[in-house]
Order: structure tokens, then sequence, then C-alpha cells
């Protein structure tokens, strides 16, 4: 039993916010059916190398990007631009709890299947549109991706080098929009058990969540006025709080503090640095940041790594290094945390997946069904959801709409 259980999602979502979103539901225990284009499927299925391989070795063509957002999900085909599809998706809605898209505004109501009228039909149901722009405003038509948003809504003023802008290299706003969504669908959900008895509709945009995720960077400037700078592999709270060249690689250091500042310098062997007027105290050290920097390199290149840690560590001093992926996963903590897990899939055999970073003490997430594969689940769900019979399951296949 998850925490959901017994809520069922419809996932008309594709690529990556949305569904991301989705499978938090299922991670949690809900029933999310996707809903796929016949034939081609979540467009996020082809992006594109790498693919995952099957037991013999030959390529899925399923690629490893949409593994990342889809496990936990029964997908369904069906063509939502034929009559008979819209019909199928409204019969399905009309059971559901909460319906994701990802449609640009405006879209589906071509086909009946917007908020209004799907909550004409099923009024407990909580609709969540994602887009990029939202529902209205002068971009609420423009196309965007997770770049875009970088760049617009000022997480690349945050992020790269003084004068060399850099969008962070993962879809950070993507997966942002994701977490707000599904606490979003989480609070409608709630609101309609506890208060109302009514679902609502719910207007996710990514440039509102790229904007939103400045938090205390743009907070400095919204009191300060001042356009704050880039600062590379520095941190925005206190100093040090910096990436450092050691002789064989690089450490990650923060020391906030004045304890922790002390500390790191004890650590390092030169303990009048915290005596030095200009660091002895956290705004100081911000002002004269760039010749505080300057002596922590200077002494940091002059070691290993492992023995910088190994000093920083026993002087209790925040301090990691600077990890590619091979060492994330043979981190021990990571290890103990547990979060890389493997399932089963259909067609690869054991499948690594990244674990939920949810901990929940009751109702844990311990179940990762493998990402489905393209209309795995088509006939099971239209027969036990909708009664439909092989014979018209076969007529609808023979049709292209499922």
């Amino acid at each position: 039993m998850g925490a959901l259980t017994g809520v069922k999602v419809l996932d008309l979502s594709r690529v990556l916010a949305a569904p991301l979103a989705a499978q938090t539901l299922a991670d949690l225990g809900a029933d999310v059916i996707k809903i796929e284009r016949p034939g081609s499927g979540d467009e996020g299925r082809s992006y594109g190398p790498p693919f995952l391989a099957d037991r013999d070795g030959r390529s899925t063509g399923t690629a490893a990007f949409f593994l990342a957002c889809n496990r936990g999900k029964k997908s369904v085909t069906v063509d939502h631009a034929t009559p008979e599809g819209q019909d199928i998706v409204r019969r399905l809605a009309s059971q559901s709890d909460v319906l994701l898209e990802n449609f640009r505004a405006g879209t589906l109501a071509k086909y009946g299947l917007d908020a209004a009228s799907l909550r004409a039909l099923n009024p407990r149901l909580v609709y969540c549109s994602v887009t990029g722009f939202g529902q209205d405003g002068p971009y609420a038509q423009r196309p965007g991706y997770d770049g875009v948003f970088q760049a617009m809504g000022g997480v690349m003023c945050a992020n790269g080098h003084p004068d060399e802008p850099m969008k962070i290299g993962i879809s950070m706003v993507d997966i942002l929009t994701g977490q707000n969504a599904a606490i979003a669908i989480l609070a409608a959900l709630r609101h309609r058990d506890q208060v109302s008895g009514e679902g609502q509709f719910i207007d996710m945009a990514l440039l509102d969540c790229g904007v939103a995720a400045l938090s205390h960077f743009a907070m400095n400037y919204l009191v300060s006025g001042e356009v704050p700078q880039r600062r590379g592999n520095g941190g925005f709270g206190g100093v040090p709080s910096q990436a450092f060249e050691c002789s064989d690689g690089m450490v990650f250091i923060v020391a906030g503090n004045d304890k922790q500042f002390t500390a790191l310098c004890q650590a390092l062997d030169r303990a009048a640095w915290a005596a030095d007027p200009r660091f002895d105290h956290p705004g100081g050290r911000v002002v004269h940041r760039e010749p505080l920097l300057a002596l922590l390199r200077g002494r940091l290149c002059e070691h290993p790594v492992a023995h910088w840690l190994a000093l920083l560590d026993a002087a209790d001093v925040p301090a990691s290094p600077v990890n590619e992926l091979p060492q994330v996963f043979e981190n021990p903590q990571v290890r103990h945390r547990g979060l890389l897990v493997t399932t089963d899939h259909p067609e690869a055999g054991p499948l690594p997946l990244l674990a939920s970073p949810l901990r929940l003490s009751a109702t844990p997430v311990v179940d990762y069904p493998a990402p489905p594969t393209l209309g795995q689940h088509s006939r099971e769900v239209l027969r036990e959801r909708l009664q439909f019979t092989d014979r018209d399951l076969d007529a609808l296949a023979a049709r292209h709409v499922i």
C-alpha cells in the first residue's frame, strides 16, 4: 500500500516535466495510465542515444531519457485526433482523479479534451496543465525548452563565470516543474477530499518555476538593488563556498560561519588567517573574497584531494570531492541510502534506476515497476476500465485508433 493507493492518474504528457510529476505519483502508489500516440509514442522515447539494449544486445529503440521519467506507468496507445480516440480518453478521464497534459495552451480544446470539457464530465477531476509560459499572457503560445527558460527566467544569470553565462547541464527547470506540479496536484487532491468535494485546474508554467527557483539569489537583488555577480564554482552564501583545485582533482569546501572558517584554517595549518581582520567575520570574508580565495587556492593545490578530505572531515568542515558519475554511485552514503535500484524490464531484463528520494515511514516507496514498452498495457487497461472485448480492440487496432 502506497500513500496514493487508489488514486487514478491519466497521463497525456510527454518528454520530461509533466511525465516526472506523473512518475512521482506512481512512486507513491497511484495507478498511472500513460496515453501515447500509436506507432511512435512519447517523443521522449527517441531522445537518444543512448538507447536501452535488449537481452541480446540489440537496441530496443527506447531512449534512456524516457526511462528516467516513466517508471511505474501503464502505456496505452490512443490516437486522440480521432473521434473514437477522444471518446476513449473522455471515458478514462471520467474515472480518473488526476489528468496531466503538456500540450501548448488551447490545443486540447480542439478535441474536447480541455479542462472545462473533462471537468464537466467529472467535477472531481484535478486537471494539471504544464506549459512553457502558462495559459495566458503575451508569450502563452510560444514554444520553449528548458534552456530557453534557464535563460529567460534568470537561472543563467546565477550560473557560470562572471562574463560567461552557462546553462545548467541537466534540465533543471523541467525537473523543478515536475516536482512543483506533483506538489500542486497533492494539494488539489487534499482540498477536494477535505474541503470542496471537487477538483480544480492547475496551470503550471516552466517560466514560473524557473523564476521561483532563484530564491535567495533573487532576494539578494530585491533587497539590495545590486545585480549579483556569477561566481563560477563558488556559492552564494558565506565565503568560502567554492570548488578548489588540489594536486590530483577538485574538492568543494563550505565554511560559512566563523567556527567552520576557524576550523578550516587550522586544518590547513594556517590558523593566522582566521585572526586576519579582513577574514575574522562573515561580512569581511565576503568583501575580501578574492584575496581569501587566492590564499586558499595556493594552499590546497599543494596536496591531493584525499589528504585534505581526511583533515577537513576530522575538523568537521563540510567538504566533498567533486565526483564524476562513477564515483557518485560508488559513494558509501549513496549506497547505504539505496539511491540506485534495479527492476526487471520486459525487453532488457535487469534495469538500473534512480530511486525515489521520498522517504515515508508508514508508506515507503518500495516498488519500482519498469517503464512500459509502447502500448504494453493497451488491451489490459481498455478491457478492465472500459469493458472492451477482444473483438472491439481488434477493430480499433485495425483502424489505428489504438
